[in-house]
């Protein structure tokens, strides 16, 4: 009973001085609603993360030429990757599916509309490894491969450049002044930042390597491995090193990888001594979604901390308040203990004061912080981020962290305010 009665003392304390009790949560509801706002918008940028990278393809390995160097001064990319090579990859136990890369931007034109565009050359099963679907028509074929066919499938992107709301299948577009025909329309993707799948154009790599750009290397051999396959032991090279130990011309191996590994096939095929580093880079997934995991995160962190900052101040505004109370009070506390109360009575009072503004005060923020989350991406400066996420766990952390500032920084005025002699308190004036 006695506690129910120091809880509705405390609640008509606050609520007779409404306006001071409303400033003193002031700090925690933009605290608590920043940290919700925040979290929420590193959230957002996480899964938008992952899901850019399971768009490019599951269970990818990506294998680049390593840069030359001399007396660690870099001389350009090599180009040392060859259709052999691709071939060569196929027999490996461990791979499903390979195909080769080649590719530069090119200029794609249809009666008086033009745009500058990426081009990639790759083969058929180019779409499945790197999962685009094909919304409209169909890819090419590994006939239309080999005879050199000129075939396009075009990005949406790139064909609403084209051929604005008409249907570009079946047109014929001139590509670096060449004729090729509008055989499909790739699914869209959307627009990841760094990259647009949605703008390109796929043509077969033999037309690419023949026709169009005249190349005898590749760009980039992708392979998907095997489900349950460690894409890192595969890579012949540890994940993190992104092909590169010392500068970017390559990985020096203490002890040289498996023949069955992508690294040690290639030394083989490319003659490399032991002492030589890899003249290929392997790239993975994990290598590239740790790597960008770790840069979120830091965000997150980031983000997090500097709002929280926000409980912080919210957490010194109580106490100031809460002493401000204690003084003006003193009369009253000196009447309380006179009358039987006891030091833990009044401690017990001021805290719950100090737990209720806290608590109150997380939970307007919790509301507060939604609002500021979904209203984010209709801000200009923010239309680019992804758009937020709010997670239940935040939301739960806030107010729990509010409630524990309110209590530590209600501590000492509910302490000083049990310890008031009652004589000295009643004399107050």
């Amino acid at each position: 009973m006695l506690f129910w009665i120091t809880i509705k003392s405390a609640m008509k304390s606050l609520w007779a001085n409404k306006l001071r009790s409303l400033l003193a949560m002031l700090g925690i509801i933009i605290g608590v609603g920043a940290v919700i706002a925040m979290l929420a918008l590193g959230a957002g940028t996480q899964a938008k993360v992952i899901a850019d990278l399971d768009a490019m393809g599951t269970n990818l390995l990506m294998v680049r030429p390593a840069q030359r160097s001399s007396q660690g001064v870099m001389q350009g990319t090599q180009q040392n990757l060859v259709v052999e090579d691709a071939l060569a990859l196929v027999e490996l136990p461990w791979v499903d599916m390979v195909t080769p890369v080649v590719g530069g931007n090119v200029q794609a034109k249809y009666m008086n509309h033009n745009t500058y565009t990426n081009l990639q050359g790759t083969s058929s099963l180019y779409f499945t490894i790197r999962n685009f679907p094909i919304e409209k028509g169909r890819g090419f074929t590994e006939e239309e491969e080999e005879r050199w066919s000129r075939v396009a499938v075009l990005g949406p992107t790139t064909a609403t450049d084209l051929f604005g709301p008409n249907n570009p299948l079946g047109e014929t577009i001139k590509i670096n002044g060449f004729n090729y025909k509008i055989i499909g329309i790739m699914k869209a993707k959307g627009d990841q930042g760094w990259y647009n799948p949605d703008d390109q154009i796929i043509i077969p790599y033999t037309t690419a390597m023949k026709r169009l750009f005249g190349l005898t290397n590749l760009r980039e051999i992708d392979i998907v491995a095997n489900e349950g396959v460690d894409l890192s032991a595969m890579s012949g090279q540890p994940q993190g090193s992104m092909g590169n130990q010392a500068g970017a011309s390559g990985y020096y191996h203490d002890v040289p990888p498996g023949e069955d590994t992508v690294a040690g096939l290639m030394r083989k095929r490319h003659r490399q001594q032991a002492s030589d580093p890899d003249d290929v880079r392997v790239m993975n997934q994990a290598d590239l979604l740790a790597r960008r995991s770790q840069w979120v995160t830091n965000f997150r962190i980031l983000l997090g901390s500097i709002a929280a900052i926000s409980l912080l101040v919210g957490g010194i505004g109580i106490m100031n308040i809460m002493l401000v109370t204690v003084t003006e009070r003193t009369r009253e506390i000196g009447t309380r203990k006179a009358i039987g109360a006891k030091g833990r009575d009044i401690l017990l009072q001021f805290l719950v004061e100090a737990l209720v503004m806290s608590g109150l005060g997380g939970a307007l923020g919790v509301l507060f912080g939604v609002v500021m989350a979904l209203g984010i991406p209709w801000v200009p400066w923010f239309s680019d981020f992804a758009p937020p996420l709010l997670q239940a766990w935040v939301m739960v952390m806030a107010v729990s962290v509010a409630c524990g500032v309110g209590i530590f920084f209600g501590l000492y005025p509910a302490y000083r305010a049990s310890r008031l002699d009652p004589i000295e308190a009643l004399r107050y004036e």
